[in-house]
């Protein structure tokens, strides 16, 4: 196994710029992701999740590791649409106007599809796909106006790669994809670009809660590097699609993995 790289240092590729980043509590990607926009120089942050206390103790995080202070927190679930419309509400008014909007929000779980019920299969794709549907959708109706913005989704590489179990998932991620290259191809007439990353393992706290170690090891070991991806590694793919340095970029979603073919 391949060891994991230092972190990478900063380099004010969202300088000036203001974030929203859904799912940013804990210790995933969501958080990851917000932690790097206020490194790389974010003028203002704002961040969502379901669990009141955990992102209480993100935003704290964020303004103690990275010095920026215009960390603000607010609950969200991005199934309710009265939820999607305060945050996009209060991101905008906090931030003076929503600059890049990242829809990490997303549910997984493991079922067999001849033993999953309906509920099951709504509820993650009510939260992976529809909730990122909604979030774009409000994003949209004030970036449009303005002519500039930027969306990036986090799909799977499951939207591509088949997984027992993971049917309900792998649909949804499927599904941002294909909104992904859609609404961008709606929204470049206004200036708004829309991106998606792909990733395939990225190893966190609440994986391994979730996921017996037996199925993410083996999942790692198809991984070129033999490990999964840290969530700053798939992070720092998202900000790049949220900087002027992917100005010609949108529509496309990006594979975050080190799988062999």
């Amino acid at each position: 196994m391949k060891p994991a790289p230092e972190y990478v240092p900063a380099h004010g590729l969202l300088r000036g710029k203001s974030v929203l980043v859904t799912a940013a509590a804990g210790a995933g990607i969501g958080f990851a992701v917000a932690r790097r926009a206020a490194e790389e120089g974010c003028r203002a942050l704002f961040i969502s999740d379901v669990h009141e206390r955990r992102l209480s103790e993100a935003v704290e995080a964020i303004r103690r590791e990275t010095g920026l202070q215009d960390v603000t927190g607010q609950l969200c679930d991005v199934s309710r649409q009265e939820q999607v419309d305060a945050l996009v509400d209060a991101a905008e008014a906090r931030l003076g106007g929503i600059d890049v909007l990242v829809n990490n929000a997303g549910l997984g779980t493991s079922r067999r599809v001849v033993e999953m019920g309906d509920d099951e299969w709504h509820k993650v794709i009510d939260v992976t796909l529809t909730g990122t549907f909604r979030m774009t959708r409000a994003a949209l109706k004030v970036m449009q106006p303005r002519g500039r913005g930027v969306i990036v989704n986090n799909a799977s590489v499951l939207g591509w790669r088949a997984q027992v179990e993971q049917a309900h998932y792998a649909a949804a991620k499927a599904g941002v994809m294909a909104l992904t290259r859609c609404a961008a191809l709606e929204a470049a007439e206004f200036g708004v670009r829309i991106n998606a990353v792909a990733p395939s393992i990225a190893i966190h706290a609440f994986l391994k809660k979730s996921a017996s170690e037996e199925l993410l090891n083996q999942l790692s070991e198809k991984e070129a590097f033999g490990r999964g991806a840290e969530p700053w590694e798939v992070a720092n793919v998202m900000v790049f699609l949220a900087s002027d340095y992917s100005s010609y970029m949108t529509g496309e979603v990006v594979s975050v993995s080190s799988q062999r073919a």
